[in-house]
């Protein structure tokens, strides 16, 4: 403990507020207390009490500040601004910061158009949802216009003004799907209607839609309105077949939320029912980031960062647990929502009932990311454990980097260097190689020509790292394993070449014939054939095929441009200039032969007559016609 902190420490005040941590300047954690002398006090006595997660937390604080509040709720909201600004290291985060979309319905407008938005604003409109995934949001809205045939234009309108002239309704109006109020021919009071029946449908009160539908319906049919009855039949029977199948949440009634939370792993499971209407209407998870032993605080801060800015809150929010913030929660909730919101945990009754489907949901979630998380334990680090024990390494090979060489008969060769950490492919560390020193199609020499060129940097920067005290990365980050596609031939060459690099450590080399799947050791003669179903020869032929592809994806780039450098370079007037002009200019080749004149000239340094040129070039095969 540093003076600084020592001193802070003695001075602190018995009031309320917010405290926030610092190591090296950097803000780590924030938090809020009752009485901030009694809180920050605790966090460096007694370390043994505290979990692993708050004792690393400590080690390192060598300040902190703390801003004074009048009352526990105000602190409450300081605390939650503060984490959403800074996301602090070790606080307790939402992993999953998703927005769910909305349909907003502006009714200050003479005639209301629904739309689809990406959040609720407090802008006097009304917003239906959330809905699970813009998906779903647009399937309500596109049968919401299906139904009733109000706009969906973006046209100022206004009751009583007349289309300017000539103005020619939209096609949806033509088709019947709208009443065109843009023409002036629909009564105000007709379009009312269809938008207070429309307000219905979303708002889940479909059932006395149907009802009034049904008596509008057999009024049209007394008075011999056989369209408008045929009319109002078929939309009852698209609001009927709706009614099965819309999943939105009403902001609005007696509605609650049903959260549960459980550890999994090292995070916090957040399960969380939505009931609308006393009906189950979908389910939604979160997970909160390290927080597997703080579940009281892992909660909190999930209602917090969940509910601090939602356009709808619940009138009841149901908690498998008391917590100890859960009155000033309460209180923030209300404020926010502008009527009472309760906070209860249940302990008998159907309330209690819903908790345990929250936590039976909860369970099955984490027993299946559980198995999920084995299975791509095994398909990784375990794959990569069994095929060490397989060639006889002494340790899990954490970098593992597979090389390929691509041409086409000697022209443009390549090579790939594709890299697996931990099992799991990481593209980042991908990397080509230009074959530079080797003329025609020699795939022995190309690939010793890249292993000894990576090797000698690689080495070279490790040793620079270390002076440094840097962590080595990127060609400094040398492999435990490398992989040659080839056979004993292959793996001898490029082996000769890793052992031509003065080294402190040799990375394990392997080749992996393709025809039998056969793994070729140095020193070896025999192969070693792997159990076809082993994770093993899954991983080393993902790393292989993987490589493979990386290498030729490269290499026909490669020809593509050559092709076209080949057809420029007989343009006249389109020099070493123009053609780097042109090249950099375009995106890719496919791109530069499709341009037109005028797009050729907007490349720099090219003129009209040299852009008509190119277009020729490109386009005489197909009999193109100069452009004007």
């Amino acid at each position: 403990m540093n003076e600084t902190l020592d001193f802070k420490l003695k001075n602190l005040p018995d009031s309320p507020g917010v405290y926030q941590m610092k190591s090296g300047g950097e803000l780590i954690y924030v938090g809020k207390a009752v009485n901030l002398k009694n809180r920050v006090r605790q966090y460096f006595q007694r370390m043994a009490d505290h979990t692993p997660k708050v004792r690393a937390m400590v080690e390192k604080i060598d300040d902190f500040d703390i801003i004074l509040c009048d009352t526990e709720l105000e602190a409450l909201i300081l605390e939650c601004n503060l984490i959403k600004r800074h996301k602090p290291f070790y606080n307790i985060l939402l992993k999953d910061d998703k927005q769910y979309p909305y349909i907003r319905a502006d009714l200050a407008q003479d005639y209301p158009r629904f739309e689809f938005a990406r959040r609720a604003e407090k802008d006097g409109a009304r917003y239906f949802g959330p809905y699970f995934g813009a998906t779903v949001a647009r399937d309500v809205l596109a049968l919401l216009h299906k139904i009733f045939p109000l706009r969906n234009c973006k046209l100022d309108l206004h009751f009583g003004a007349a289309p300017p002239r000539g103005f020619r309704p939209c096609l949806r109006a033509q088709i019947g799907l709208c009443l065109a109020p843009c023409m002036g021919t629909v009564m105000l009071g007709q379009y009312e209607e269809l938008t207070a029946q429309a307000l219905d449908f979303l708002s889940g009160k479909q059932a006395d839609l149907v009802l009034r539908l049904r008596e509008q319906m057999q009024g049209a049919a007394a008075a011999m309105e056989f369209e408008r009855a045929a009319a109002l039949r078929d939309r009852i029977a698209a609001v009927e077949a709706a009614m099965e199948k819309q999943k939105a949440l009403v902001v609005e009634g007696d509605d609650a939320d049903i959260l549960c939370a459980l550890p999994d792993g090292g995070d916090l499971l957040v399960q969380v029912l939505f009931q609308r209407g006393g009906k189950v209407l979908g389910a939604e998870r979160f997970t909160m980031e390290r927080a597997a032993q703080e579940e009281d605080e892992g909660l909190t801060m999930f209602l917090l960062q969940h509910y601090a800015e939602a356009p709808f809150i619940p009138r009841e929010i149901l908690l498998d647990r008391d917590l100890p913030d859960q009155t000033v929660l309460e209180q923030l909730f209300s404020e926010q929502k502008g009527a009472r919101v309760y906070l209860r945990a249940p302990k008998r009754g159907e309330k209690a009932k819903m908790v345990a489907l929250a936590r039976k949901n909860a369970e099955e979630e984490t027993r299946k990311r559980t198995e999920l998380f084995a299975r791509q334990q095994g398909r990784t680090i375990g794959a990569a454990k069994e095929l060490a024990a397989a060639i006889g390494l002494d340790a899990f090979p954490r970098r593992i980097e597979g090389y390929d060489i691509s041409n086409t008969q000697g022209t443009n060769s390549v090579a790939s260097m594709v890299v697996m950490l931990n099992g799991q492919a990481a593209n980042r560390e991908y990397r080509h190689f230009k074959i530079k020193t080797v003329v025609g199609p020699n795939d022995f020499a190309s690939m010793a020509e890249v292993i000894s060129r990576r090797f000698t940097r690689g080495e070279r920067e490790r040793l620079e790292a270390l002076e440094n005290g840097a962590e080595p990365a990127g060609f400094a980050d040398l492999p435990e394993l490398v992989l040659i596609d080839g056979g004993p031939e292959q793996l001898q060459y490029a082996l000769q070449a890793l052992h031509s690099v003065p080294m402190e450590r040799y990375p394990a080399m392997f080749g992996l014939a393709k025809r039998f799947e056969e793994i070729y050791l140095p020193g070896r003669e025999d192969p070693i054939r792997l159990d076809h179903h082993s994770e093993a020869l899954r991983l080393i032929q993902r790393l292989r095929d993987e490589a493979h592809r990386f290498a030729i994806t490269h290499h026909k780039k490669l020809r593509g441009k050559a092709a076209t450098r080949s057809r420029l370079e007989s343009v006249p007037g389109v020099g070493p200039a123009r053609r780097r002009a042109l090249l950099t200019h375009f995106s890719n080749m496919d791109a530069l032969s499709r341009a037109s004149v005028d797009e050729l000239c907007a490349a720099p340094g090219m003129t009209r007559p040299s852009a008509q040129a190119v277009y020729d070039a490109f386009h005489r095969e197909g009999g193109a016609q100069p452009q004007p």
